[in-house]
């Protein structure tokens, strides 16, 4: 419980009062006995006033909040959060309501005033921006309660729980499926090329139309039907993707708002919302983080649930990556051929262990490695140099960026793809080389 404004700005009215009078009687100017004692007079009921609106403050009830929220929230997304105020006073009341959110959540229009009228509630809201991904749970809300008379503000913290979960940015994955396929990806930047001759999938059997090739006639089925009968042919499905994601200190570079770790998540959940819809099995494995987890390639909608509910909470760690132990375990779990898509951020050191372990994985699945580039490194090698630091810096980000090439091209000299990329173009890139692979026949 605090002073209200109204208590502070009467006492200062009063003990003004009490100095002024208090001056003139020490410069023996003449005044009225009276006005000294009016004066503690007023100072006295003002403090038995206080004193009773107080007892009566702690004995008001508390009000009653709800707070709704929606069923989960998406990183970096805002999110309107509801709360409803009612309270058993018998006349209208202006109250101050303070949400206590979790820490990782970015909040806006907080406190808010509520004017609650008796026998009805009153509703707000405010808006809500997770910064991280995870579990978070919401324990209290804070109500400044006026007293009767105004003169004090009580504090009543009421146990309101909630849990809500934050995932990874996944809002545009829903988003995209009210448009059709081709166009929800053109959206994106995503091209889809033209697959090099017919060699994939058999679909179903029609008439030969204009355009179609004479490899593609059925000539068993022409002769039953005595017409020209084609073949037609879809992109092979029922493959396998295995998303080898580093959770290691190597993952933690930030580039706006967002860590190379986060990009890499939503990139995943990008693919792999486009592989399963074109049939695909999709699965996760995940290295060097605290709590390393594994799911086995499956196909359906149902899957991207079950990716967003395993990764939610996955966070980085500061340990190195260990490549050798990564896919050692990943073969032993996988034995069938799959496209393995190991996304991490390649330094000079990684050299010789990764190498080798990829060169393993290799040899059993279609490996791409995934090589995230910091966006800073770009800006400086494209800004001008007109100083001795900025000189300085350019040579440095050069000399980085010709070992990490230096790296990539080690690794294609060993037969394994490469995909060097920055974090912001990672989505659209991953998916783009999927559906090229998809439409030549490579996967």
């Amino acid at each position: 419980m605090k002073p209200s404004r109204l208590l502070l700005m009467w006492l200062a009215v009063l003990l003004a009062v009490g100095t002024l009078l208090g001056t003139v009687q020490a410069l023996d100017i003449p005044t009225p006995a009276s006005l000294s004692a009016v004066s503690w007079g007023l100072l006295l009921a003002l403090l038995v006033l206080a004193l009773l609106d107080a007892i009566r403050l702690q004995r008001l009830p508390s009000p009653r909040v709800q707070r709704q929220m929606p069923g989960s929230l998406a990183l970096g997304r805002w999110s309107e959060v509801r709360l409803q105020v009612s309270h058993d006073f018998g006349d209208p009341v202006t109250v101050e309501v303070f949400d206590h959110v979790p820490q990782g959540l970015s909040v806006e229009n907080l406190p808010l005033s509520v004017e609650l009228q008796p026998g009805q509630f009153s509703e707000v809201g405010y808006r809500l921006r997770p910064l991280k991904r995870g579990h978070f749970t919401f324990e209290f809300c804070e109500i400044n309660l006026p007293s009767p008379l105004g003169l004090w503000s009580g504090k009543r913290l009421l146990a309101v729980s909630d849990d809500i979960r934050v995932y990874p940015d996944f809002a545009k994955l829903y988003d995209g499926q009210l448009l059709a396929v081709d166009n929800w990806l053109s959206q994106l930047g995503v091209r889809q090329r033209q697959r090099r001759g017919q060699g994939l999938e058999f679909h179903q059997l029609r008439e030969f139309r204009e355009g179609d090739s004479l490899r593609q006639i059925d000539w068993k089925a022409t002769a039953r039907q005595r017409t020209p009968i084609a073949r037609e042919y879809q992109d092979e499905r029922d493959q396998q993707i295995i998303f080898m994601l580093d959770c290691g200190r190597q993952m933690r570079s930030q580039d706006g708002e967002l860590a190379h770790f986060d990009h890499a998540l939503n990139a995943c959940l990008l693919l792999s919302y486009v592989a399963l819809r074109q049939g695909d099995a999709v699965g996760l494995s995940t290295f060097a983080g605290d709590q390393p987890r594994y799911l086995a390639p499956v196909k359906g909608a149902g899957q991207l649930n079950i990716l967003l509910n395993a990764v939610y909470d996955l966070a980085s760690s500061q340990r190195p990556a260990d490549y050798q132990s990564a896919v050692q375990q990943l073969l032993t779990r996988q034995k069938r051929r799959a496209l393995v898509i190991l996304v991490t951020n390649l330094r000079d050191e990684d050299h010789g262990e990764l190498t080798n372990a990829v060169q393993h994985l290799n040899r059993q699945h279609q490996v791409l490695v995934v090589s995230l580039r910091e966006e800073t490194l770009d800006q400086v090698r494209q800004a001008p140099v007109q100083t001795l630091p900025e000189a300085l810096a350019y040579c440095g980000t050069v000399d980085y960026l010709n070992a990490r090439a230096e790296l990539h091209e080690r690794l294609n000299a060993h037969g394994v793809q490469v995909l060097d990329v920055r974090s912001g173009d990672l989505s659209t890139e991953l998916v783009n080389r999927y559906l090229s692979w998809k439409r030549s026949g490579i996967f």
